[in-house]
């Protein structure tokens, strides 16, 4: 609920500032333009309703503020955009506030008209200085603005490909509100300057420096500044408290893994201990419980730990999380725990979307095919390295072609080899029949190579297939940027010394009988019982002499 107040709060008051902006630079086409744009805005703005919504999200988005400074107890963490968000937030209200004041309450209070030509008269000819200060003010809302729906929103999928397009009207709108404010005061002043507007001039002047009105502007200017920084000592003053009542209270020990040991006072979150222990932690949203890439799978310790709140759960939910799997930045120990970090401390925003349970690892049972040349060693040594390589890549893209199109998954090239994964996603009946539609498929091309090569090869090409089904432990593997899906288990193991037995058989494919059961395909072949190394029992398949 407090997650969903922020926002919504947020994106509202963002709204505000949008509008504000655009009223801006409407100055480009006229004064008139910019006065007429107001008029409309006010219209809502300062209608009952819109006051109450515009004032309401101005004072649940101030509050929730403080209550996050109040609830993070370590700053050191931060990253730069989380520090620079933090700060433009409040900076906001003392740069703003004599500009609000001094447009909307002075003017209600008495009755005097606060118009565009107000307001230009006062930044541009009258008080630069507040000119200046209302610019910085606009700045630091719409950064804080900015930088919080990018922390958003680059959870969400799709946000690489708007992030630049979000970006340039990032830049475009405050750049165009202030050439259209600048505009408009040009226009404002040289229409002030004909004598025909003297008069007019100096009523405006008048009302502007009207000392009754200065001196109800600061006295309100005052209260409120006084008020902000009285409440924001208050917070830091509470946090201190509560860091010298949780010393009191007891504490916890955290064991990580690698025999690392964290004791924190009771009530730290695991996130926190961890940062304050030193133990490298991802937190992509800062510890807000957003993004789930602080989660770590509890060891000892699990029954003791609070319940997760519904909206930890979820977080949880959407990332499909085992159950002892909890966020470290919402979780809070009461006694001691076995952690472990289920993600790297350098994530991506990707790593904090919902995947699907393959990617992220699990158990199930998937079609394996492995294929290798024959003699290709011998065949390379006699060829240029880059004819070795043409024809590596024609071969490759052949297989690769082949397996894709029967429904597979390219899992790896190993030398002169390939690995391929079937039924990753879906039933592994079909699985089992499309592995043996693309060895089928992979014989073919394997054929059309050899003819279309056939001057410059010499010797045939000559291929080896192994197929197996059963279970195995698919998920995303690697490091850096060397990271696929692949799977690895018995059922790997096995389809690899299928394809080794091609050789004793002098088969192009030896496949699993089970393969070829499931599939509900007629299959020529002879059907043997092999002995395979690290088996008990022997493994019944069918050898086929000839694919093509």
């Amino acid at each position: 609920m407090i997650r969903r107040l922020r926002l919504a709060s947020g994106l509202l008051l963002f709204a505000y500032v949008v509008l504000h902006l655009a009223n801006h630079a409407v100055g480009l086409v006229s004064l008139a333009a910019a006065e007429s744009a107001l008029a409309a805005l006010r219209a809502v703005w300062q209608s009952l309703p819109g006051s109450l919504l515009l004032y309401g999200a101005l004072l649940v988005h101030a509050v929730l503020a403080f209550r996050a400074l109040y609830a993070r107890r370590r700053f050191r963490e931060l990253r730069a955009a989380e520090w620079t968000q933090l700060l433009l937030g409040f900076l906001v209200p003392p740069l703003l506030a004599a500009h609000v004041l001094g447009t909307r309450a002075v003017g209600e209070i008495l009755g005097t008209e606060t118009g565009y030509p107000y307001v230009l008269a006062i930044y541009l000819e009258l008080a630069p200085e507040q000119g200046l200060r209302q610019l910085a003010g606009l700045a630091a809302a719409w950064l804080h603005g900015c930088l919080g729906l990018h922390l958003w929103l680059r959870l969400k999928p799709g946000y690489e490909r708007w992030a630049p397009w979000l970006l340039a009207g990032a830049v475009l709108l405050p750049t165009l509100a202030t050439t259209g404010t600048l505009a408009a005061g040009r226009e404002l002043l040289a229409r002030m300057a004909e004598p025909a507007n003297a008069e007019a001039w100096q009523r405006l002047r008048a009302s502007i420096e009207d000392p009754e009105k200065l001196a109800l502007l600061g006295q309100l200017q005052g209260a409120l500044l006084w008020g902000f920084a009285g409440a924001l000592l208050a917070v830091l003053a509470a946090r201190q408290l509560r860091r010298w009542w949780e010393h009191r209270g007891g504490r916890v020990v955290l064991a990580y893994p690698g025999g690392r040991r964290v004791t924190v006072p009771l009530g730290t979150t695991i996130l926190e201990s961890s940062r304050q222990g030193g133990v490298p932690h991802a937190a992509l949203c800062g510890g807000r419980g957003r993004c789930s890439t602080c989660r770590v799978r509890i060891g000892r310790g699990l029954e003791a730990l609070p319940a997760a709140d519904e909206a930890e759960q979820r977080v949880l939910a959407r990332v499909g999380a085992a159950p002892n799997v909890r966020l470290a930045c919402q979780t809070r120990p009461r006694g001691d725990l076995e952690v472990t970090p289920l993600l790297p401390p350098q994530v991506a925003p990707g790593d904090a979307r919902g995947r699907p349970g393959h990617l992220q690892g699990q158990e199930r049972e998937v079609v394996v095919l492995f294929a290798d040349l024959r003699g290709f060693t011998r065949f390379s040594e006699r060829r240029l390295p880059y004819d070795v390589v043409f024809l590596l890549n024609r071969y490759f893209s052949a297989m690769g072609t082949a397996i894709e199109q029967s429904g597979g998954r390219v899992d790896k090239f190993i030398g002169d080899g390939v690995m391929a994964l079937f039924a990753v996603e879906g039933p592994v009946d079909a699985g089992c029949r499309a592995a043996l539609e693309a060895a089928g498929a992979m014989a073919e091309r394997l054929e059309e190579i050899n003819d279309h090569l056939a001057d410059s090869l010499g010797d045939r090409l000559r291929m080896g297939i192994g197929i197996h089904v059963g279970p195995a432990i698919v998920g995303e593997m690697g490091y850096g940027r060397a990271v696929s899906v692949t799977a690895i288990g018995d059922t790997v193991n096995t389809a690899s010394r299928l394809e080794a037995l091609t050789k004793d058989f002098a088969a192009q494919l030896v496949v699993a009988e089970a393969v070829v059961a499931r599939s509900g395909m007629s299959f020529e072949g002879e059907r043997r019982e092999v002995a395979v190394r690290g088996r008990e029992t022997a493994l019944p398949v069918v050898v086929v002499e000839r694919l093509a």
